[in-house]
C-alpha cells in the first residue's frame, strides 16, 4: 500500500469502470471496462452535488443499477447546497465494508503498531453516534450511526454505549443514558467529532463530579478524531486528559469515504489510502487535474473522486495538502469555498447570505459589509459565532437580530440546527463603527472582505485600532 499506491489506484480505477459500465450512469457517459485513466477523465466532467443530484434523486426513489449495480438503501445526511436544506451521499454495503469500518479496523490495527506496549484493548471504546431515520426501506441519518448499524455485533463487545444507546435522537437523552452507563465501564478510548465529544465530556465530568477524564477512567489513552480541524480544541482536551502521553489520532473519514489516517503520532499529517475503494484525482490552483502520480510535495489540491459508493469525479469540497509522495500523506488545508465548520456545523456562503437577509427583514435593518468567524468551545462553555457586521441601517436591537439570524440558519441548515442543541450557541453580532472594512482592505491591500471564516485571523485584526479607517 505505501509503495505501489499508484499501481493500487489504477486497479481501483479498473474495478469500478467494469462495474460502472453497467450502470445508468455509465451507459450516458459511455463509460467501458477497458478505458483509460485519461479517456475516463475526457468522458466524465467533474461534478459537485448539485450536478449529481439527478442520479441521486433517482436512487433515493428505489430506482436500481443508477449509479452502482443493484439498489443503494443507506444515505450519509449532511448539510445542504444551495437549493437544499440536507444533501444525501450514497452509502453502498461496499463502501461500508470496504472504505468505512475497514478504515475504523485499520485505524486499531496502526495504532497497535505505532504503540506495541498499548493497553487500549484491554478495555471499550465509547462512540458517540448518530441518529438514523428509514423511510420506504431507505436509510438515512449520520455516517457514524450509519457505520454502528452496518457493523458487525461482534464489535458491541469491545464499544461502548449499548447500540440502542448510540442510536438514540435526542442528544440530552443520549448523553445522560451514556453518563449513566459508561462511567461503570473500563473505557481505554473514544472516538469522534472533536466538538460534540467536548461537549459530551462536560456532561461526564458534571456527572461524576471529578476534574478531568483520567479520574473517570484511569486506562484512557487513546482519542481518535476527525471531522474538523483539531488545533482550536487542543487546550480544552489538554485540561480534559492531563497526561502528555496521551494519543490524540486524526482520520479522515467523510460522509464520500474513509481517505487517511494517522500513521505517525509524532506527525499532523495523514497516511492517504490508496485501496478503500476510491479513485483520486487532483485539481490544482491552476485548474489541471491530475491522478495521484501526478500529485507534488507540498502542493495544495482540491480532492475528487470517483468510488464504491457511486460517485462520478465528485468534487469533495476539500483541499488537501501533500505532506509527502514517498509515502502520499496529506494534511487537511480547508474547503474550496469560503465556510464555517469549527463545530460540524458546515455553514456555507449562501446560507450566511440568505439568513441576513431575512434577519433585516425582520428587523428594519440593513447590512453593508461583513463577516463571521467561530467562538472555540472551551471546558466551560460552549461554542458560537461571531458575526461583525457594518450596518447601513442599526437594527433597534442586536439581540432581536440576532435571534432572527438564528432561527433563519436553522431553518436552512440542518447540521448547524443540530449543533445548536449541543456544542453551538446563539450567535454573537457586533456593530463595527463605519469604514471599519474599507479601512481593513486598505490596510491589507485586499479588494474583498471574506465572509465566513475557519478561524479568528481576520475578525481580531478587525478589532486593532489601527486597521479601522474613518469617513
Amino acid at each position: 500500500m505505501r509503495s505501489d499506491a499508484c499501481d493500487i489506484q489504477r486497479a481501483v480505477l479498473r474495478r469500478l469502470l467494469t462495474e460502472g459500465a453497467r450502470t445508468a450512469f455509465g451507459h450516458d457517459h459511455s463509460i467501458t471496462a477497458s478505458m483509460t485513466a485519461e479517456q475516463f477523465a475526457a468522458a466524465v466532467p467533474v461534478r459537485d452535488y448539485d450536478a449529481s443530484r439527478p442520479y441521486i434523486d433517482r436512487v433515493l426513489a428505489g430506482q436500481s443499477d443508477v449509479l452502482r449495480p443493484g439498489r443503494t438503501l443507506r444515505f450519509a445526511k449532511s448539510s445542504g447546497t444551495t437549493s437544499d436544506r440536507s444533501k444525501y451521499i450514497p452509502v453502498t454495503r461496499e463502501s461500508l465494508r470496504e472504505s468505512h469500518l475497514r478504515g475504523m479496523y485499520d485505524v486499531a490495527a496502526m495504532y497497535a503498531a505505532m504503540r506495541p506496549s498499548t493497553r487500549v484493548f484491554d478495555g471499550k471504546t465509547l462512540t458517540l453516534g448518530g441518529s438514523l431515520s428509514t423511510v420506504g426501506g431507505i436509510t438515512s441519518g449520520d455516517l457514524s450511526a450509519l457505520a454502528l448499524d452496518g457493523s458487525s455485533r461482534l464489535g458491541d463487545m469491545i464499544r461502548t454505549p449499548r447500540r440502542s444507546t448510540a442510536l438514540m435522537e435526542n442528544f440530552d437523552d443520549k448523553a445522560a443514558a451514556i453518563c449513566r452507563e459508561c462511567t461503570l465501564e473500563r473505557v481505554t478510548s473514544f472516538a469522534g467529532v472533536p466538538s460534540w465529544n467536548l461537549v459530551l465530556m462536560r456532561r461526564i465530568l458534571e456527572y461524576t463530579g471529578r476534574s478531568n477524564l483520567l479520574e473517570v477512567w484511569p486506562d484512557l489513552e487513546l482519542f481518535v478524531h476527525g471531522g474538523m480541524g483539531f488545533a482550536p480544541y487542543r487546550a480544552a482536551y489538554a485540561q480534559l486528559l492531563p497526561d502528555a502521553s496521551f494519543a490524540y489520532m486524526e482520520t479522515y473519514n467523510a460522509s464520500e469515504g474513509f481517505f487517511a489516517m494517522a500513521d505517525d503520532l509524532s506527525r499532523d499529517d495523514m497516511l492517504l489510502m490508496p485501496d478503500y475503494g476510491a479513485y483520486y484525482e487532483f485539481r490544482s490552483r491552476s485548474g489541471d487535474v491530475c491522478p495521484l502520480c501526478g500529485v507534488r510535495s507540498g502542493e495544495r489540491y482540491a480532492l475528487i473522486i470517483t468510488s464504491c459508493n457511486g460517485l462520478w469525479r465528485y468534487d469533495t469540497g476539500d483541499v488537501v495538502e501533500f505532506t509527502s509522495t514517498d509515502p502520499y500523506r496529506i494534511r487537511l488545508a480547508g474547503r474550496t469555498r469560503q465556510f464555517i465548520n469549527a463545530f460540524g456545523e458546515e455553514l456555507a456562503a449562501d446560507n450566511a447570505e440568505k439568513a441576513l437577509s431575512a434577519a433585516c427583514r425582520a428587523t428594519g435593518a440593513s447590512v453593508g459589509e461583513y463577516t463571521a468567524a467561530p467562538i472555540y468551545m472551551s471546558l466551560s462553555s460552549c461554542g458560537a459565532h461571531e458575526w461583525a457586521i457594518e450596518f447601513l441601517q442599526a437594527p433597534p436591537s442586536l439581540d432581536e437580530f440576532a435571534s432572527a439570524l438564528d432561527s433563519e440558519l436553522r431553518r436552512l441548515n440542518s447540521d448547524y440546527d443540530a449543533k445548536r442543541t449541543t456544542a453551538l450557541g446563539r450567535p454573537v453580532v457586533r456593530s463595527l463603527p463605519r469604514g471599519t472594512f474599507i479601512g481593513w482592505l486598505h490596510s491589507c491591500g485586499k479588494n474583498k472582505v471574506p465572509h465566513l471564516c475557519n478561524d479568528r485571523t481576520i475578525i481580531e485584526s478587525l478589532q486593532a485600532p489601527d486597521r479601522r479607517h474613518k469617513n
